[in-house]
Formats: C-alpha cells, structure tokens, sequence
C-alpha cells in the first residue's frame, strides 16, 4: 500500500501527493476557493469569468507566450467551476514539474486580470449561457440544482446574463484577491479551516523535490477565507418551464447520505444497481421493457454535509407523462431491495470503477483532492476498496428499506406540464405548476 503524503503548509494550503510506481506521468489537482457558492451577490457568473481570465496571461507573461510556455512542456490542463471551487486538473511527464509548476501557480497567485481580457471573456461566458436554449438536457439539470440545493450552493456554474454582465474589471480583481487565497479560516472538519485551498498530485516524483518545488513556489502565498455557509432550503417542488418542442427533459433529485456517512457506500451501491450501465434497472424498465424515453439515468452526488440521488430522462411528449410514472415508480420500488443478481452486477461495476481510477494519475490526483475537502484526509485505493468489499447483500437491502426516497425535487422542460402527484410514491410533491 502506498502512503499518501499530507502536510498543511504554513500559509494554510493543503499539500497532497499520492506515488504511483508505474507512472511516467505526475498530475495535479488544485482546489481555489472561488466556486459560485462564493460569488457576490448580483455577480452571479463572477467565477465563470475569473477561470476564463485567469488563462489569459499569469506571471509577467501575455496569454500568448503563458500558454506557449506550457504547450512547450506538453502539458494538458483545463480549468472548471464547481460549487466551492475552481478546480484546476494539469498532467506532465513527471520531470517537467519543476518548469510547469511555477506557470500553473500564476494562473491562480498572479494572473494578470488586464482590463481588456474582461471584455472576450465576457462575450464567451454570454455565449454560453444563451447556449442552453440549445441544450435542454444540460438546463434541465441546472433548473433541478438550483431549486434542490440550498442557497446559494445551487447557482449555474454559467451564472446569469445580470451576474456577468454586472461585473466590471475592479470588481472581478477584488474577486480574486478575497478568493484565490491558500488558508481556510474558523472552519471545522479537521481541515484546519474549511475555506482554503488543497493542491494534489498523483504518478512520478520524488516527495522531497516535490515539496520544495511546491514550497519554492508557494510560500510567499497569502489569505485566508471562511467558507460560505447556506441559508435556508431550496425552492424544492415541481417547476416547468416552456419549449416548443416534441422533446421533453424530466430531471429529479432527492435526499441522500452525505460522503462522510458511513452508509455513503451503500448508497453508491444502490444507484449502481438502480443505473449501472445497460442492466440497471432504469435502463431496463423504462427505456428496454416499455420503450418510454432515449436516454434515462441516475446518479449520487455526495457532498460534505449533504447528498442528493438525481435522475434525468429524455423523452417525447406523448410519453413523458408515463416516463416520470414509470421513473418515480422505480426509484420507490428500489426501497424493496435487490436481488442477488443485481447486487453482484454492482458490486463488480464499482471494483472496477476503483481499477480503472487507480490507472489514471489524474482521476486520481482529482480524488485525494476532493476527499481531502470533504473528509478532510485523502483515501487510498485499498481503503476505498476495503468499503465496498464490505458492502453485504443484506446490508444493502436493510439500507434501501430505511432509506425510501422522500420528497422529490422535478424540473421539466417541454410544451406541458406534467401532472405530479400528493401520494408518498410521487415523492409528496405539491405541484406548484
């Protein structure tokens, strides 16, 4: 078993570095807390433009000859923005970290935020958000966060066409300066402040050179922040909105355990058995026995303090009334347990989910990151797959009978609405149409 280094570093940022003997690759994972949850009021997309214009130029150098500088070192990277973070994912071969290190820490310690890089980037982020239109699925989706999630942990990462057009220059360097910080402050967890940054790493490097490299890099960083707490509870309910199309997109979520519970792996074995690949049962039922929608699945999201199980299905018109039946319907028999055949079949989806991350540096160097986040530690291959190793039939089947779904968030996209009902199998919804 390897060991995963963990050091918090003066300035209060987190240094993660997990070995991978048979790499030739190092990746890195870096978590900023700038996400949306961190956003000012009335700047809703403020993060979407700063991960744009933090590309646009870092360390003295134009947005010309910062990227050239990476490309030169063949490094793949690629920025996101999430709801706690702007995550930023590179990987290099293993002995170029020393050069690309420091061009990858400028994006976030001393990107050049020029006047004139806010203008294209904001023509992007509007082009974006007008995009959905065309994208019903991927609005559907963003609809359902806003309305499940609490305040203001359900904001589009697009933000809004207000947001960003509300942010001048000034407003999105001060952004900055109060995001972009290594320390967390009055947090708990064991974080030692939940606010902060964590920088992973994952494949080929010696630790000493590499934390030095880091600390090198780093030391002169400064700030700290509080993490944004939620207030209050989402919208919840039904909401529609209108399309003149023959498509229509249902998505719904409801409550799950968190991460840090420990029936957090059961709850991913239940979704594995409810929406593993072809012979999950809403593959099965909805899609192969009845022929309802093109496209059905679910997914768990499991967050710090809370966690949800989201589903999603396309369908036409004339059948979207029965695919949300036949949808809820499945979720609700689910809490009657699986049998042993659906059981194996997820037990063998997630080992092998486990194998193909421990293949990648990056999607490893991604998972320290976040559990380092939420658990406030990283978790090993072996520890992850000691968890499910420990999953029973039987536990998993008592789990699901004490863990129904409860009310149930529905967004819908399409000429009509569509009738929810009061009863405990719809969820409890109240239509609110």
């Amino acid at each position: 078993m390897s060991v995963i280094h963990q050091e918090q570093l003066p300035n209060g940022l987190w240094l993660i570095a997990e070995p991978h003997d048979t790499a030739q690759s190092l990746s890195m994972t870096m978590l900023i807390p700038a996400g949306v949850a961190t956003e000012p009021q009335g700047m809703q997309g403020a993060s979407a433009l700063l991960e744009e214009v933090m590309a646009r130029g870092a360390g003295g150098l134009d947005a010309r000859a910062h990227c050239d500088a990476l490309d030169q070192l063949g490094v793949q990277r690629g920025t996101n923005v999430e709801t706690h973070h702007i995550r930023l994912s590179a990987t290099m071969i293993a002995e170029k970290i020393d050069r690309a290190l420091p061009l990858l820490m400028n994006m976030v310690t001393d990107p050049a935020l020029e006047d004139e890089a806010l203008a294209p980037s904001r023509d992007l982020a509007l082009q974006s958000i007008r995009s959905l239109k065309d994208e019903p699925q991927q609005k559907v989706m963003l609809d359902l966060r806003e309305r499940f999630h609490p305040a203001p942990l359900g904001r589009s990462p697009y933000g809004s066409e207000e947001g960003v057009g509300a942010v001048t220059a000034e407003a999105l360097r001060e952004f900055w300066g109060a995001t972009c910080v290594p320390g967390g402050a009055g947090g708990t967890g064991g974080t030692g402040g939940t606010g902060g940054s964590v920088l992973s790493f994952s494949g080929k490097f010696d630790w000493p050179k590499l934390r030095g490299v880091v600390v090198e890099q780093l030391s002169g960083w400064r700030g700290a922040r509080e993490e944004v707490r939620p207030s209050g509870d989402g919208p919840k309910g039904y909401h529609h909105s209108h399309a003149d199309t023959t498509q229509v997109h249902i998505a719904l979520a409801y409550k799950a355990v968190p991460e840090p519970d420990a029936c957090s792996v059961l709850q991913r074995a239940a979704v594995a058995a409810l929406s593993g690949g072809m012979s999950g049962r809403l593959f099965t039922e909805v899609r192969e026995k009845r022929g309802l929608c093109y496209s059905v699945y679910a997914t768990y999201a499991a967050g710090r303090e809370r966690g949800g199980v989201f589903g999603y299905a396309g369908t036409t018109t004339a059948r979207a009334q029965e695919t949300l039946e036949v949808m809820v319907g499945e979720l609700v028999r689910l809490s009657k347990g699986v049998d042993e055949s659906e059981f194996q079949r997820a037990m063998v989806g997630m080992k092998s989910g486990l194998v193909m991350q421990g293949e990648s540096t990056g999607a490893r160097a991604s998972s320290i990151a976040t559990d380092q986040f939420i658990l406030g530690r990283p978790r090993g291959l072996d520890e992850l797959a000691d968890r499910v190793d420990s999953v029973t039939h039987e536990a998993l089947n008592e789990f699901l009978s004490e863990n129904p779904p409860g009310e149930m968030t529905i967004t819908t996209i399409g000429p009509e609405a569509l009738e929810v009902g009061g009863s405990r199998e719809a969820g409890n919804l109240e239509s609110r149409k």
